[in-house]
């Protein structure tokens, strides 16, 4: 027996009728849209989507209908439509509560995956069965063996991070540092603490010499952004009450994070509450001490460098870093003040290279076009290292780089910084 249609958005977050009401279908969002590029399809890009949108929300289509729920699963959710809308809408907004009126009207269904955001021991015990995997010699074994491929598994083992010999745990740990100017709570991170521990060590390294004193509370958990995106936006409110109450009890003045991805999400913690009155000012207050690492060190000032470099580098923009926050300027200044050191701009830097959280599962056809796209213009700019600034797309451009070849390697912009200087 059919299923009646889902005319309409109901309960709580609802996409808003304000916002997409906003859209005056210039079209100036279509080529900055990774998807529309691909596809040069109407329906594949920002303009086309909030159409759909309207239409379910004024019953003219429904909730559940293929076309619809494909298109907000294809959207990458990377907000490069925000940055060049002249009406300003909110499209992140718009997609992120479609999904959740989507997720809330299918019939249930595993999102197992879920778990491991939620119960971080539970996701560090995996990573070290992972981490046995990959450096007991098991790894090359299995791929020897051509067991992946008979299970169409190769990809995505392709694509698992390598896990760090030792995890970045939150254990409430100081780092003090003389004529410190501020406290900075640094956000310790989901896969940052168990494939990017070095990273995180970095940027304690980087926040002291730039005259922070740096604490990494026991209470914090994941932002919640994996969560949003998959449209549970009440399981990513629980994890950013934990955020919240971490930070209020650290006495910390700006909360920290090195991963653009989180960063965007816990800087959108005031529109997650806006509508609960208990929670909205206490995570608008939090909101607004936010940092991204490059946006902090900008802003504070990095001691002179005392390592030089002879190296030719590319920054590849995270799209939650550049469109979501905004943040452009503050990474290149950054780069520029190493000694020696050449940035090569790339064409398309901040088109998304396909990462997009765990989009590189869920739509993995069209994240494999978006990352070859991205080597393509990598390769183009003859650099020896690319630099990004979230973990995710590091992932995704080690992994295109590796399958074809290349021998660029891929850096994370605050380890490039922490090796300009001596100690």
């Amino acid at each position: 027996m059919l299923e009646p249609p889902i005319r309409g958005f109901t309960g709580a977050d609802v996409p808003s009728d304000s916002i997409y009401n906003q859209c005056i279908r210039c079209g100036l969002c279509l080529p900055s849209c990774p998807t529309y590029l691909e596809t040069l399809t109407e329906t594949s890009g920002p303009r086309g989507r909030i159409s759909l949108i309207k239409a379910v929300g004024e019953g003219h289509l429904d909730l559940l209908s293929p076309g619809f729920v494909h298109q907000m699963s294809e959207c990458l959710d990377c907000r490069a439509c925000e940055a060049v809308c002249p009406s300003g809408v909110q499209y992140g907004q718009l997609v992120e509560t479609a999904r959740t009126q989507i997720s809330r009207a299918q019939a249930p269904r595993s999102k197992a995956f879920l778990y491991f955001f939620r119960n971080l021991g539970a996701m560090r015990a995996v990573a070290g069965l992972l981490r046995f995997y990959q450096r007991s010699g098991m790894q090359a074994l299995v791929r020897a063996s051509g067991i992946l491929r008979l299970f169409g598994l190769s990809e995505i083992e392709a694509m698992a991070p390598q896990i760090s010999s030792r995890f970045f745990l939150p254990a409430d740990q100081r780092f003090d540092t003389a004529r410190a100017q501020v406290t900075a709570f640094m956000h310790a991170g989901c896969i940052m603490s168990v494939a990017f521990a070095d990273v995180n060590d970095a940027t304690i390294r980087m926040l002291r010499r730039s005259g922070c004193n740096v604490v990494v509370p026991s209470g914090q958990g994941c932002c919640g952004a994996i969560t949003v995106h998959a449209g549970e936006m009440e399981q990513g409110r629980q994890l950013a009450k934990r955020n919240i109450e971490a930070f209020e009890k650290s006495g910390a003045d700006v909360y920290v994070i090195n991963a653009a991805g989180c960063g965007s999400t816990l800087k959108e913690y005031a529109e997650m509450f806006a509508a609960d009155p208990q929670w909205a000012p206490r995570a608008k207050s939090f909101s607004a001490k936010v940092r991204d690492i490059t946006e902090l060190l900008d802003e504070l000032g990095i001691p002179k460098p005392t390592r030089s470099t002879d190296r030719v580098v590319t920054y590849q923009e995270p799209c939650h870093l550049a469109h979501a926050q905004r943040i452009s300027a503050a990474p290149r200044r950054l780069l520029a003040q190493i000694p020696g050191l050449r940035l090569v701009e790339m064409h398309e830097s901040s088109v998304c290279c396909g990462s997009a959280g765990i989009y590189n599962l869920t739509q993995p056809e069209m994240a494999q076009r978006l990352q070859s796209r991205k080597i393509e213009n990598v390769g183009a700019t003859g650099a020896e290292v690319v630099v990004t600034a979230n973990p995710g797309c590091e992932l995704q451009l080690r992994a295109g780089l590796r399958s074809n070849g290349n021998s660029v390697e891929c850096k994370h912009i605050v380890t490039i910084l922490d090796e300009a200087y001596e100690s």
